[in-house]
């Protein structure tokens, strides 16, 4: 697709104001809308395989009533020695998180999917996080400042989360925000869309 064409028709198939922000970075114009996708691991699921097919299920979903649109899904878990965090929906599931993540390292997995014209991109980022040793008064003061439960491992590293950490390790810092942007860019480039 040239730059004298105009661009795809592109929907998030996603709520999440992280994402919808991190995707207006690419100056393209979509649209937003949510995908009612049941986000329970199965049995034996690995973090990598839940996210891989959670994105593809997200952007799947909303292809029926939106087939003239490129349609972006991405899902995000942590885990920590194999088990996997998720939104802590709670209070007090953000304090079990915090405790767990507390003085270790968490690999946080991010999968994005581009559905266009009929085929399914997906890649996968690792992200791994190290957080320092946080106790009781860490963890309450953190969660009294920025309740982060909707972010999987229970803070916004882009907000005043980035204070629990000694270290992160990635290649796309936007895929810890939610949707790996460098990703994003090489599926759009595959589809056929010119990006500078």
């Amino acid at each position: 697709m040239s730059n004298s064409e105009s661009p795809p028709l592109l929907l998030l198939a996603s709520a999440s104001p992280y994402r919808a922000e991190l995707l207006r970075r690419l100056r393209l114009p979509f649209s937003a809308q949510a995908s009612a996708v049941d986000e329970t691991p199965l049995p034996g699921e690995t973090v990598a395989e839940l996210v891989t097919r959670l994105a593809r299920a997200k952007a799947l979903a909303l292809a029926p009533a939106h087939p003239q649109h490129w349609i972006i899904g991405s899902d995000q878990a942590a885990s920590v020695d194999g088990q996997i965090l998720g939104k802590p929906g709670s209070l007090e599931q953000a304090r079990r998180q915090l405790r767990l993540c507390s003085g270790r390292r968490v690999v946080f997995h991010t999968g994005v999917a581009l559905l266009a014209d009929g085929q399914c991109r997906q890649e996968l980022d690792l992200t791994t996080v190290e957080f320092r040793a946080l106790d009781e008064a860490a963890i309450e003061a953190y969660l009294a400042a920025e309740p982060a439960l909707d972010c999987a491992g229970s803070f916004r590293c882009e907000g005043y989360g980035i204070s629990l950490f000694e270290a992160i390790d990635n290649r796309d810092p936007s895929a810890l925000i939610g949707l790996p942007l460098i990703a994003t860019c090489r599926l759009l480039r595959a589809a056929g869309l010119t990006l500078p």
